[in-house]
């Protein structure tokens, strides 16, 4: 074996430790370069600037209202309001509406999207958020749902549903409340008109909502139920952000998530109508109301039969308790709450009521006054008829 000389095993050495010291820096540099996020927050203060997140939704500054200076700052998962200068009156139209949406706005379409899509093609649009509130503003934390009888991808579309999450401040929607409905699990209170150039038809939550998990096709078939769509109409974007009156710097849009599940053809929404989440027609139905009434306490058992031509899937069933009546306990459905405006939801084996079917379902509650029934039942947002 031959022998290296001295100078030759120093420079060995010398380079074993170079070496050593280039991998602690290389190791060093992965973890700077792990942990640096996947992309820049980008600023937008131009009017209508626009930037893309995650790869497929669209975030929009959309500042309308207003020549004061508004600039939002998109993240990787949502956005946020970084400046909102300016004021508008709060009895008339909101600065801005800075959000984020899936589907097609104005021509800015989100990239490989699959709306507009035909309401009766669609059998699911599930869409997810988290919200970040700020006390010195006057607001809505709001989604934006548009339906047009064409397949648009510019222009006003002729409805609007909203769904207000919070309010802060003396704002209202646009025209007048009609009353309450239970869409998606929640009760809501409703309100109709327009604004000139489309209808307008608001879902208001009776308190602060920070984050949900749902699906927009709840609001679509209430809409439908209503007269305000068809069927044979196109959902033509989902949008989630805020409408701001005074200032609105910090509002935020954490997290968003939206897609629209298509899969059937004009007039069958879906290879297997029986599938849930058909939209179908709006439910038709009649419900029985029968009791046992006693000193203090009663019972009920009600029947709801449904009358339509196509099944209910996730079936709802809202109605009033009169005025000092409480639940105590339910049997057959989930009832909530216990007082005033309540709501009947079937369980996992009877979610469902085929076409020409009644379930039953019971409740025993305890009362004050004189003992009086409920009136004014809705199945899925669908007036019924009382036996």
């Amino acid at each position: 074996m031959r022998t290296l000389r001295p100078q030759v095993r120093a420079w060995h050495g010398l380079l074993g430790v170079l070496m050593a010291t280039f991998a602690v820096f290389a190791v060093v540099a992965s973890l700077v370069t792990a942990a640096a996020p996947a992309r820049a927050d980008t600023t937008i203060c131009e009017p209508f600037g626009t930037t893309t997140i995650q790869g497929q939704y669209v975030v929009q500054n959309n500042r309308w209202g207003s020549s004061a200076t508004q600039c939002v700052t998109a993240t990787d998962t949502g956005f946020r309001v970084a400046q909102a200068d300016g004021s508008a009156s709060t009895n008339g139209a909101p600065k801005s509406y800075p959000s984020v949406f899936n589907g097609c706005h104005y021509t800015t379409c989100s990239p490989g999207t699959n709306l507009p899509a035909r309401l009766d093609t669609v059998s699911g649009a599930p869409s997810s958020i988290s919200y970040g509130f700020v006390d010195n503003a006057v607001y809505n934390a709001s989604y934006d749902i548009w339906l047009d009888p064409t397949p648009r991808t510019d222009g006003v579309n002729q409805t609007e549903i909203m769904i207000w999450f919070n309010r802060v401040g003396p704002i209202q929607p646009i025209g007048s409340p009609v009353g309450t409905a239970t869409v998606g699990g929640r009760t809501w209170e409703v309100w109709s008109g327009g604004n000139g150039s489309n209808d307008v038809l608001s879902f208001v939550a009776p308190s602060a909502i920070t984050g949900w998990s749902f699906d927009v096709l709840d609001f679509v078939r209430a809409t439908v139920a209503r007269g305000l769509a068809e069927d044979d109409w196109y959902l033509t974007s989902v949008q989630a952000g805020f409408e701001p009156w005074q200032n609105g710097a910090g509002l935020a849009v954490n997290s968003f998530s939206s897609t629209v599940e298509t899969g059937g053809t004009p007039g069958n929404p879906d290879p297997d109508p029986g599938d849930p989440g058909d939209p179908g027609d709006a439910p038709a139905c009649e419900v029985s109301y029968g009791t046992n009434v006693w000193q203090d306490g009663f019972t009920a058992d009600v029947t709801v039969t449904n009358t339509g031509t196509t099944p209910v899937d996730g079936w709802q069933l809202a109605f009033t308790l009169p005025s000092g009546q409480r639940i105590t306990n339910a049997w057959n459905a989930s009832v909530t709450p216990s007082t005033g405006s309540v709501t009947a939801t079937g369980v996992g084996h009877n979610a469902r009521i085929a076409s020409g079917a009644s379930l039953s379902f019971g409740f025993q509650g305890s009362y004050s006054g004189t003992f009086t029934e409920p009136t004014g039942f809705r199945l899925n947002d669908a007036a019924c008829t009382t036996a």
